[in-house]
């Protein structure tokens, strides 16, 4: 079987500032927005532009990135915006979506203003929710739920939190 190289092109941006978190949709993909008001959430695949260098797309392992963790990681055991291909998912929830300005405001994305959004797919229980999950030892005392991430302890349980 022959390989395919891919292309991608944003549909959107996330713009970040003082008023919070909005994804903003080109004018040619509004029409993709039809039907997403009354979702809750949104899974969001974004491009990490400032680590997209041949440095952070080399790295593939990481010394002991959260305090509980082995000495070393390979980096798809990690969330790590560093990876070979910088493509990122965020749940997020949705405040509103504007279909006719191509806006989705969001409580909170850790993309970075300006990311480029590759795409959006709704948020849906019976595809995106397991319901037993396993994970290694050193992170089974993180949240089980995304609602409970926001109170929980997330610089101090990375070694080099910024």
């Amino acid at each position: 079987m022959a390989q395919t190289d891919c292309v991608l092109s944003p549909i959107g941006y996330i713009r970040a500032g003082d008023s919070g978190f909005v994804l903003e949709v080109k004018p040619e993909f509004r029409k993709a927005l039809l039907g997403m008001d009354g979702f809750s959430h949104i899974n969001i695949l974004w491009w990490s532009h400032y680590l997209d260098n041949p440095e952070s797309r080399a790295v593939l392992t990481c010394e002991k990135p959260y305090k509980k963790a082995p000495e070393q990681l390979g980096i798809f055991a990690t969330r790590s915006p560093q990876r070979p291909n910088p493509v990122c998912l965020t749940v997020s929830q949705v405040l509103y979506v504007d279909e006719t300005n191509g806006r989705i405001g969001l409580a909170y994305t850790d993309a970075e203003d300006g990311s480029p959004v590759l795409d959006i797919k709704p948020y849906v229980p019976c595809s995106d929710r397991v319901k037993t999950v396993s994970t290694p030892a050193w992170s089974s005392h993180w949240p089980a739920w995304y609602e409970d991430s926001a109170t929980f302890d997330w610089p101090g349980e990375f070694v080099n939190a910024r």
